[in-house]
């Protein structure tokens, strides 16, 4: 069988990431990568500073250049965090009879907020025979499927809160912006009355996912979004916050089942939390039969993390039956140790 066959769409820090983790796996090839302005023209290998070997070079190029009909199995699609945003880029890739992962963070649970969006973007992936998926760490694992997975052993569930202590550091510029990391408290504030600042993107997919995995209708959710100032300058790679500006935001979402606070979601994030002996961690804590309280502490970095679930989520996809997906439907994620090869199913193979 020939290698798996990819395309990344967006070379930031996360696509670079995934770009850096598929040159060392086994019986999968980067056949393109697709961007804009500076990087167009010049190798991935050179923007990367990775040695290429004998490796064929791969020239970054426009999206109308790389992403042609069955050019590839998949396209790693790292642009954007909204679906609306996203899905004219999705809808490309689609149209070419190519399958997609996304890393948008609405697109793990489209139907919450864009369900016309969701059921149009399900419908031309359906007619062009691929399959489409939006996953990461949060949302995508962390707080909503490990939350369903926890469920499993439980007779009754009666409540749930979902806690993520983590750091930005890892995160690009564009995460860096929707947080408001660097500005005044000030302007923090009028920045979540205008909407200009969007903190943490995925309390509705994840409550919904959660929701609609154990059977709870949905009626409302919220959320809250609260400046977290540092005392000390503060500098990640692509960000910095002096003494007394904001150095990371502190929210809440929460979920109500026929008017009753169901689901919790606490997430406190910010850039470089040890510098000031923040501990991070990652908590699933369910109220019901038994009860569950599940602590894993530091937490998983959310870079790495997000980079290794699109990869790892690969041969998932092209498996699929064509259509869109969520992390509910499909086989659950796993480390690719083996030849990527030996993960697609004979019927993938054949199919797609």
């Amino acid at each position: 069988m020939e290698n798996v066959k990819v395309i990344i769409w967006g070379l930031g820090a996360m696509g670079s990431g995934m770009a850096e983790m598929l040159l060392k796996k086994k019986g999968v090839e980067i056949v393109g990568v697709a961007g804009r302005g500076s990087k167009v023209g010049r190798s991935m290998y050179e923007f990367l500073s990775v040695e290429r070997g004998d490796r064929p070079d791969v020239i970054i190029g426009s999206p109308e250049e790389v992403i042609t009909e069955k050019a590839a199995d998949v396209v790693l699609c790292c642009t954007d965090s909204f679906t609306k945003n996203a899905f004219d880029r999705l809808k490309f890739v689609l149209e070419k009879k190519i399958n997609v992962v996304s890393s948008a963070e609405e697109m793990a649970y489209p139907q919450a907020q864009s369900p016309e969006l969701a059921a149009e973007l399900d419908k031309i992936a359906k007619e062009n025979g691929v399959s489409i998926l939006g996953t990461g760490i949060n949302p995508g694992l962390i707080m909503d499927l490990l939350v369903v997975i926890m469920t499993g052993c439980c007779e009754e569930v009666e409540h749930i809160v979902s806690r993520r202590v983590n750091s930005l550091s890892p995160f690009g510029p564009v995460v860096m912006e929707e947080q408001g990391i660097g500005i005044t408290e000030e302007e923090f504030i009028k920045g979540v009355e205008t909407g200009k600042l969007s903190g943490h993107v995925g309390f509705h997919e994840s409550i919904h996912m959660i929701a609609d995995a154990i059977g709870w209708d949905v009626d409302k959710v919220t959320q809250s979004m609260e400046p977290i100032k540092t005392d000390v300058d503060r500098k990640s790679p692509y960000g910095f916050a002096k003494a007394g500006n904001v150095a990371g935001c502190a929210m809440k979402g929460f979920g109500y089942v026929d008017g009753e606070l169901k689901i919790e979601m606490d997430h406190p994030q910010q850039i470089e939390p040890e510098q000031v002996g923040v501990q991070t961690g990652d908590y699933v804590i369910i109220k019901g039969t038994p009860n569950i309280n599940m602590v894993n502490s530091p937490e998983v970095p959310g870079g790495i993390g997000t980079i290794a679930m699109c990869v790892n989520m690969i041969p998932h996809v092209i498996n699929a039956r064509p259509g869109l997906h969520t992390m509910i439907d499909l086989p659950v994620p796993r480390a690719i140790m083996g030849d990527m090869r030996n993960m697609i199913s004979e019927e993938a193979k054949i199919v797609k």
